[in-house]
């Protein structure tokens, strides 16, 4: 049975957010409301299909004990229809009902970085910030380069970009770890199929009341941003390296002319860094309700594979393979992917929950 007095809390809660919305409130409210109603309304919508069915059946059995006949006969006729939609609405709600990630409503840091196979590994990289940018596109998510750190003969060694919209971590979360290619190198005269790899991190960006940094526990340096091969880019010290003692992550911005926005960014890339470590270390002390999840969010572990002879993509955590490889790379059939690996994950959590 579906939980009655929580389907009326959602409606409630989602009225609630309209009204406030419909009166003035500051700007930053209102974009947190819109937020929030944007991953409440598909539930509600959901909660109104599913009620309206419930009531058209119960109308429908109470015309079957009528006295007239030719409407019972007909109720008799449409209940089964009826009935057979049924189970899978529930099912549909049952799924929008599983407890939430709370990180799932916040934007993302982006991080890539080339792994083995040197420049190979380095153009590779830069082929996956373009899919996550053209999907984000497609999302009408934006997507702000904080830094980039490019490779010698294209592409990027390390590349750091922040992704904002809804239900941004939600949607990109599942692709955190190590991502293989398997083609033939432009500069491989012999036609050998070289693997080489790039290792993607998904971090939400917490809200700074999430992620509390005190000054006392940074050290922050500055020098002159350089170039390719060292060359000093500029004459001032702009560049920032900021050391959070504690944990003793490092980061560094050299990408703006300004002291102060390369400290803005690198503090944007330290809480987020904070902020997922914190998440991990809450992870595993839940190592149990790991092995129901489609992957650990490991930069390890080795999640998908490009492989350019063959036309196809194969995500090793769920088995699937999409042979329109240029249409993943393009952001097209990424989000088939996506939601594969989003379904494949809720379905995991709803046995877990009937297993309870």
């Amino acid at each position: 049975m579906l939980p009655q007095d929580r389907l009326d809390a959602i409606l409630e809660r989602a009225k609630k957010i309209q009204d406030e919305m419909s009166r003035d409130c500051p700007a930053e409210r209102f974009v947190s409301l819109s937020k929030e109603f944007a991953e409440i309304d598909p539930i509600v919508k959901v909660i109104v299909r599913y009620r309206s069915l419930v009531g058209e059946i119960a109308d429908l059995e109470t015309l079957i004990e009528s006295d007239d006949k030719e409407m019972a006969a007909l109720a008799e006729i449409e209940l089964p229809d009826l009935y057979e939609r049924l189970p899978d609405l529930e099912h549909e709600l049952q799924i929008l009902l599983l407890p939430r990630d709370a990180a799932d409503r916040l934007d993302v840091i982006l991080e890539i970085r080339a792994g083995t196979g040197g420049d190979e590994a380095a153009l590779f990289a830069g082929d996956l910030f373009r899919m996550y940018q053209r999907y984000a596109d497609l999302s009408e998510w934006k997507v702000e380069v904080i830094s980039t750190s490019e490779g010698d003969v294209g592409g990027f060694k390390e590349i750091i970009a922040s992704v904002r919209g809804v239900g941004v971590f939600a949607g990109l979360k599942f692709e955190s770890g190590v991502h293989r290619v398997q083609r033939v190198p432009e500069t491989e005269s012999s036609g050998r199929i070289h693997t080489s790899a790039a290792t993607v991190a998904v971090m939400p960006e917490p809200e700074e009341v999430d992620i509390v940094i005190e000054d006392k526990d940074l050290r922050i340096d500055v020098f002159r941003a350089s170039g390719p091969g060292g060359q000093s880019v500029n004459t001032t010290d702009s560049a920032v390296r900021i050391t959070h003692i504690p944990t003793g992550i490092v980061v560094s911005q050299q990408d703006e002319k300004s002291q102060h926005k390369n400290k803005a960014k690198a503090l944007k890339v330290l809480r987020a860094r904070l902020f997922e470590a914190e998440r991990e270390r809450a992870e595993s002390q839940r190592a149990a309700d790991r092995k129901s999840q489609v992957g650990t969010g490991d930069r390890s572990e080795r999640i998908r594979t490009y492989n350019y002879p063959q036309g196809r993509v194969t995500d090793h955590r769920i088995n699937l393979t999409l042979h329109k490889l240029d249409k993943v790379l393009a952001g097209e059939a990424l989000g088939e992917l996506i939601d594969s690996l989003i379904s494949e994950d809720q379905l995991r959590r709803l046995s877990a929950t009937g297993d309870d």
